[in-house]
């Protein structure tokens, strides 16, 4: 009987061993997926799983777990950088107390609508959850109408923070606060010290860098705080931070050369503090846009913005009466204060005032602004009765005027730049509104994945090697092959250059010969040229003809690619002579194919003669969604003669007001016998509809067809001055909101 005491105490030693031990922590480091499956499916507070190092293809990650405060469940790469999923994955996990850390997202594409998602059913969701030190770079479908979110923050009491978000490249918001369901509401979130890098201009709605909330939850309280974030030439859409949903603080950011403004798009008790705006002067650079009601914007900095209407560096909207949650509320109890605006071109009071969006601001304020600037002596703008605002104890540079009667002392425009290379008032004006030091709140340094560069991706024309390339068959075709991006292709002067086969553009890539005799180019193929994804194309100096084309209906010199182009290229075309695109009735000069999008295409100090198609069209994307081809057109020295159809076509169907192009500039051009073709369907010399910003000047007509205009929404501007139109109709437009200046007819 004496053991039994010992045998009952070993049982229990025994007992609380296996107990102790359940509760352990474990740490799994999988190799593949399979491994990870069987690892996910027991994990428990504390545990780690840990992704070995390498690539990971084509793997779709779901994690759920509940750890705890102190002890949570870890999804992290070995070292971090060094796991790099790619291909069709993505990775969702719900449940409470997880964290995600180290991994890197590159060149792939999720499977589903979300790369990573705060949530594993519609049900099950992350709350208590980070995700940390992570990369999304490239990871974006082939097809860029395609849409999808790079991350979606579900639940509630989420940490993102300190990851980096770079080359989205197709539709989708980079990261989106999702609403959808009560348990993601009044979410209380925290995004912060992320680094938001270069996204391309999309040329579509759709290409928001955040967006907290969506319009049919925007009265519904998020209290999302994004703070200390670096948003880098985010250029995807006109709103870079689209807030939509109410009680949410975007504090103390940094926006870099941005081209888009912070833009209260929906929701109430909005707070906009301590954020820093450095255009630099660069196009479409913007600042803070206020829609509804009782909206807080103060203590923020801004210097070199060039936007203007719904991208100006301060901007109050009309709203709608009445307002359904998907419009535009009114501006009431809103506050515009303590603000320092330097050489920033335009402030617009009530814009967007239109027959809907008949409500001016009331009951608000603007007080304690300080707004210096020589690049525009009239900043304001105000499109309705601004009497709704209070303006008191504002600052404006003496040279400078404004159209509101009381509100603003004069004082002088005296701006240095101090020791955190800054632009930056006189210390005694700043005391005058107690905005505090000129710094910025976070710097490129201090932001995003710490393994991860932050470097440029775009490479410049003529940045690489001369390569020489002799007269004769697809000798030009294999040089192409076996070039590299930003190289240089030198043809001889006077030679002859035929080309059996299409000749693709796979990188930036340089045509041109030196001055001189232009080398003559011909092709076989329908085409003779065609950029892919990833080209860019420069040519200089050459002579382009049809003699030896097939008799193809659509011929072209120049094309895009007839699949989706994720990625935007570059056409410069300069002292170029084309002629006698004629073995039908159908040779254009360059077609951009839907799907496909250009920075800029510049036509200059070139002739074109005998040509039956036309020189340049950019009017294949026709869904009237305000999506578009080209974000800056320049055509300037160029002759046209004979051209059976448009010397160019533009065009940007719908009423989205969310991009800013196309910016056209026509000078200095002579058009002879242009647009007059027997099977021209538009009978135009050039045909602009929807055009954001059109510039024609010092450009003559003779016998050719008239110049064609259809005026849309989104405030365009379109001035055509000193303009000389011979034996040609008149212009023709669907309405008067024009400016023309010396223009003649003869």
């Amino acid at each position: 009987m004496s053991n039994v005491p010992n045998s009952r105490l070993s049982l229990f030693l025994l007992l609380f061993a296996l107990m102790s031990f359940s509760q352990l922590s474990r740490a799994a480091l999988v190799e593949n997926i399979e491994q990870f499956n069987k690892a996910a499916a027991s994990v428990g507070p504390g545990d780690e799983i840990v992704l070995a190092n390498g690539t990971w293809n084509n793997v779709e990650l779901v994690l759920k777990g509940k750890g705890q405060a102190d002890k949570p469940i870890t999804l992290k790469a070995q070292t971090p950088g060094k796991v790099i999923i790619t291909g069709q994955s993505n990775l969702a996990f719900s449940g409470e107390y997880i964290v995600v850390s180290g991994l890197v997202f590159k060149d792939g594409a999720t499977p589903t609508g979300e790369v990573i998602s705060f949530r594993t059913s519609n049900e099950d969701v992350a709350n208590h959850s980070r995700v940390t030190n992570t990369v999304i770079d490239n990871f974006s479908t082939d097809l860029r109408q395609m849409s999808d979110l790079w991350v979606a923050m579900y639940g509630k009491h989420n940490r993102f923070d300190h990851n980096s978000l770079v080359n989205k490249r197709n539709r989708g918001v980079t990261l989106a606060v999702r609403m959808n369901s009560e348990a993601s509401r009044k979410n209380h979130h925290i995004i912060e010290y992320n680094y938001f890098g270069p996204r391309q201009i999309l040329g579509a709605n759709g290409g928001e860098t955040l967006r907290i909330g969506t319009s049919h939850f925007s009265r519904e309280y998020s209290n999302t705080t994004a703070q200390f974030n670096y948003f880098d030439r985010t250029n995807g859409e006109h709103e870079i931070i689209s807030n939509k949903s109410s009680g949410n603080s975007l504090i103390n950011n940094v926006f870099f050369e941005t081209q888009g403004t912070l833009t209260m798009r929906h929701g109430h008790f909005t707070t906009v503090e301590g954020n820093y705006f450095l255009g630099n002067r660069k196009p479409n650079t913007g600042g803070i846009r206020i829609i509804n009601e009782s909206q807080s914007v103060s203590n923020n900095y801004m210097y070199g913005l060039t936007g203007k209407r719904l991208r100006g560096a301060l901007v109050i909207m009309n709203g709608v009466p009445n307002s359904p949650p998907n419009r535009y509320d009114p501006v009431i109890d809103s506050a515009m204060n303590n603000n320092i605006v330097i050489d920033s071109d335009h402030i617009e009071l009530g814009a967007g005032a239109d027959a809907e969006r008949s409500a001016p601001p009331t009951t608000s304020e603007f007080k304690g602004n300080i707004i210096l600037g020589k690049t525009n002596l009239d900043p304001f703008t105000l499109y309705d009765d601004m009497s709704g605002i209070n303006f008191e104890g504002n600052y404006l540079n003496e040279e400078a005027s404004t159209p509101i009667k009381n509100g603003f002392a004069s004082t002088p425009y005296s701006v240095t730049t101090n020791q955190y290379g800054l632009k930056s008032p006189d210390k005694a004006l700043l005391e005058k509104i107690g905005f505090g030091e000129v710094k910025l709140p976070v710097t490129k340094e201090e932001v995003g994945a710490d393994f991860y560069p932050k470097n440029e991706t775009v490479i410049a024309f003529q940045s690489g090697k001369h390569i020489k390339v002799e007269p004769g068959t697809d000798t030009l075709i294999s040089a192409l092959a076996a070039s590299h991006p930003g190289d240089v292709l030198v043809l001889q002067n006077g030679g002859e250059y035929l080309l059996t086969k299409f000749a693709e553009i796979h990188h930036p890539i340089t045509i041109m010969a030196k001055k001189g005799q232009k080398p003559l180019i011909r092709s076989q193929k329908p085409n003779f040229i065609n950029i892919e994804n990833g080209g860019a194309l420069e040519v200089e100096n050459l002579w382009f003809d049809g003699a030896e084309s097939p008799d193809y209906k659509g011929n072209t010199i120049i094309s895009t690619s007839g699949y989706s182009m994720n990625i935007n290229y570059n056409l410069a075309v300069r002292n170029v002579k084309v002629t006698d695109l004629d073995v039908n009735g159908y040779f254009y000069f360059f077609k951009a194919n839907p799907g496909t999008f250009a920075d800029s295409i510049e036509i200059v100090d070139s002739e074109f003669s005998n040509i039956t198609g036309a020189i340049l069209q950019l009017n294949r994307e026709v869904d009237d969604l305000g999506v578009y081809s080209v974000e800056n057109l320049l055509i300037s020295g160029n002759t046209f003669t004979d051209v059976k159809e448009e010397v160019v076509t533009v065009y940007r169907g719908g009423t989205d007001e969310s991009t800013f192009g196309p910016m056209v500039t026509v000078k200095d051009n002579t058009l002879t016998n242009v647009g007059k073709g027997p099977t021209h369907r538009s009978a135009a010399s050039m045909y602009f509809h929807g055009v954001q910003k059109l510039n024609i000047s010092n450009t003559n007509w003779n016998d050719s067809a008239p110049l064609t205009l259809y005026l849309t929404n989104g405030d365009p501007v379109t001035v055509i001055e000193n303009v000389e139109m011979k034996n040609t109709d008149k212009i023709q437009a669907n309405n008067d909101d024009y400016q023309s200046t010396n223009v003649t007819y003869d």
